[in-house]
């Protein structure tokens, strides 16, 4: 093949060449090559090339020669790589053969070799910053190594996985010959290392990176020693096309894409260099010993840090499994499987919320069993407070003037006439309320109320338990049926009164949720959260519980009685009376109790105070109500999960570090989930949970089975 256009260079002399000249130069070579190769001697060669491989096939095309000349050609200006973006061409001796490795010992990381030779006018500390940062690599670094040592490191009994050489180099005239410069005195040619490297060589090393100048001499004595692969620099290479080079390369090897298509990446960017640089694109070569598999960094070692499948293939999968998993998860859960344990893992969240102080908008009366047993059981009449007794504390409240009373006592009897000042207040008090309990249609009537107090001044006590006994929701409203006549709870009709004084009512917004002020009490649905096909009816919304061991300030009837009251514990307060005796069953379980040990139930009373509370905080101090996503950011919160969890099975294979991950990534989550439930978030824990798992452990499988497999 002849070229018109020569540029001459008379190296004794300054020479400054036009960029537009040597661009035209560039692009001439360029169409003579691809006029040779579409000749009739290749022709044939390159329509059956195109009618065998797909576009996206990776595909190597070795050249095999002993002609420097012909090394030195710049082949991937052929067509054909436009064509193919997956194909490579490497260069090859024509004769060649596979070196059987000799078997070693799991490493745990990529054993790097790196040889930093005669800087003199260069910066090898770029380079060594970049292996240094490289991961998943243990990299031995000799820096100006005297000759004695490279032999000794060279012939290390742990053996190499990659040779690197930065620093001067260069090839002889007829092509044959290299030369690495090691230190500021000393050269050394491939065949007075011949011995050392053919033991590194059997000892697992596969690949030669020589970041140098004008390798091909080196790679063609390299060759002879059958190294499955290695990396040159055709010619002279300025100091930052070499870095360059050298930081993509690693960036896209290590990160998972094969060896060939890593190196084809890192020289397409180099472009970018080709203002000041021309031609910088063509520098770095292949060299490869066709009988070598390809090379895939985490087949360089045995520690299975990363796949073998390139990284975009990795991403797809991910994105595939985790859709599976997720919509698997999202069935599963839907038919109420996941319920019981989303539930359990929403109490444990609940008991690790901080601490917040108790409420003291409210006072707690209770009623223990000694003080049940200090009255006279014939002025009980079989109920927890005789009249005497609640006339005594109703009179010792009212002088301290609270803002409301809340009677959490059924008193279906009327007061006896003795305590007739009891039963004017309760007939004409605003501010004291009493109790009924609902009917069950068909079943049984309820609780009637008390006789003297009006229906306007009425809550059903009734509370909704979930099905495993724990109450995590509170009633505000439902319809009336039974005895009772009141639509309205005690806990609501107790919030209402102490918001009416500040001037705050309670409305019903168009879609039949609650609201006081600004804040809204929406619904709870069929499917809320975590729950599935729960009951529904009236007005419940989910109870977040204050976390502090006593939600308000508590006060027993012998204190009462015995003068200890102070006006700052009753005055404009919401007050609750009610019974702490376990003899009278008034106690339910809640997220707190379900927690204790030995297991522990909250009184009745307390639990109506939590209740208060909720709604006067989410009123008057902005404490957020519990919410939850709408279903379609419940199902990409799993999925963001599930693919997390993929990532990880794909990064960390290894039993020890997946185990790790796994740890960290399930406690991280627990972590999310909890923060957010402090904000009154209720995440889907126990499904992101099992996504991020199963996810994680079918990439592990996957990802052992292709590796088997390949």
């Amino acid at each position: 093949m002849e070229i018109d256009e020569q540029i001459e260079i008379d190296e004794e002399d300054v020479t400054n060449v036009s960029t537009v000249e040597f661009s035209n130069l560039c692009d001439g070579l360029q169409k003579r090559i691809n006029i040779w190769l579409k000749s009739k001697l290749f022709r044939n060669i390159e329509q059956k090339l195109r009618t065998k491989l797909a576009a996206d096939d990776e595909i190597r095309v070795i050249i095999e020669t002993e002609s420097d000349s012909v090394r030195r050609l710049p082949w991937h200006l052929w067509d054909f790589f436009e064509d193919y973006q997956n194909a490579v061409v490497c260069l090859s001796a024509p004769e060649f053969e596979r070196v059987k490795a000799l078997s070693k010992n799991p490493a745990a990381k990529v054993r790097i070799l790196a040889i930093l030779g005669n800087s003199e006018g260069i910066d090898v500390q770029k380079d060594r910053e970049m292996l240094e940062q490289l991961p998943g690599a243990q990299t031995v670094f000799l820096v100006e190594p005297q000759r004695q040592e490279l032999d000794r490191w060279l012939w290390d009994k742990q053996g190499w996985d990659i040779l690197f050489f930065a620093g001067h180099s260069s090839s002889q005239s007829d092509g044959e010959t290299g030369l690495i410069y090691i230190n500021k005195s000393d050269s050394l040619t491939i065949s007075q290392l011949k011995n050392a490297l053919k033991a590194a060589i059997v000892r697992g090393l596969k690949l030669a990176i020589f970041n140098s100048c004008d390798g091909l001499g080196i790679a063609q004595q390299l060759a002879s020693l059958h190294i499955p692969q290695m990396i040159v620099m055709r010619e002279p290479v300025a100091d930052i096309v070499a870095q360059e080079f050298l930081k993509h390369f690693l960036e896209a090897f290590a990160g998972g894409e094969p060896f060939y298509l890593a190196v084809r990446e890192a020289q397409g960017r180099l472009q970018g260099l080709e203002n000041d640089f021309p031609c910088a694109s063509w520098l770095p070569v292949i060299c490869q010993n066709p009988a070598e598999a390809p090379l895939v960094w985490s087949k360089l070692s045995d520690s299975g840090d990363r796949p073998i499948l390139p990284k975009r293939q990795i991403f797809s999968l991910i994105l595939k499994v985790s859709l599976l998993i997720t919509f698997l998860i999202i069935g599963v859960r839907e038919l109420g499987i996941l319920q019981s344990s989303e539930l359990l893992a929403f109490d444990v969240l609940m008991r690790l919320r901080p601490y917040e102080e108790p409420d003291k908008r409210i006072l707690v009366v209770t009623i223990t069993e000694a003080d049940v047993q200090s009255q006279p059981a014939n002025e009980r009449r079989a109920a927890s407070l005789s009249d005497r007794s609640l006339a005594q504390v109703v009179a010792k409240l009212e002088q301290f003037k609270p803002r409301v009373i809340g009677l959490d006592i059924y008193r279906e009897n009327p007061v006896e006439a003795e305590y007739a000042s009891l039963a004017k207040t309760m007939q004409t008090s605003d501010n004291f309320i009493g109790i009924c309990k609902v009917g069950e249609e068909n079943k049984n009537p309820g609780v009637a109320p008390p006789p003297e107090v009006p229906k306007q001044r009425l809550g059903f006590s009734d509370v909704v338990p979930d099905p495993d006994g724990v109450l995590r929701r509170q009633l505000l409203a439902m319809a009336p049926l039974g005895l009772c006549s009141t639509d309205k709870s005690l806990s609501f009709q107790l919030a209402t009164r102490y918001l009416a004084a500040v001037g705050i009512q309670p409305k019903l917004t168009p879609e039949k949720n609650w609201q006081f002020g600004n804040v809204i009490f929406k619904n709870l649905k069929e499917n809320t959260g975590g729950y599935r096909g729960i009951d529904r009816l009236g007005h419940q919304v989910l109870l977040n519980w204050r976390a502090t061991p006593s939600v308000a300030t508590q006060v027993t009837l012998r204190d009462i009685l015995n003068n200890k009251l102070t006006p700052d514990l009753v005055q404009n307060r919401v007050v609750l009376i009610g019974t702490s005796a376990e003899s009278f069953h008034d106690d339910w379980s809640t997220p707190y109790s379900a927690g204790q040990w030995p297991y522990q139930t909250m009184p009745g009373v307390v639990a109506q105070a939590h209740m208060v509370s909720q709604i006067l905080s989410a009123v008057l101090d902005n404490r957020p109500l519990l919410w939850v996503l709408p279903k379609w950011g419940e199902i990409l919160w799993i999925w963001c999960w599930s693919v997390i969890g993929g990532v990880i099975g794909w990064r960390f294979a290894l039993p020890l570090r997946l185990g790790i991950a796994g740890i960290m990534s399930v406690g991280f989550l627990n972590g999310v989930c909890l923060a957010l439930l402090i904000q009154g978030g209720w995440m889907p824990l126990v499904p992101s949970g099992l996504a991020l798992l199963a996810t994680g452990g079918s990439m592990v499988t996957y990802t052992e089975f292709y590796k088997n497999k390949s």
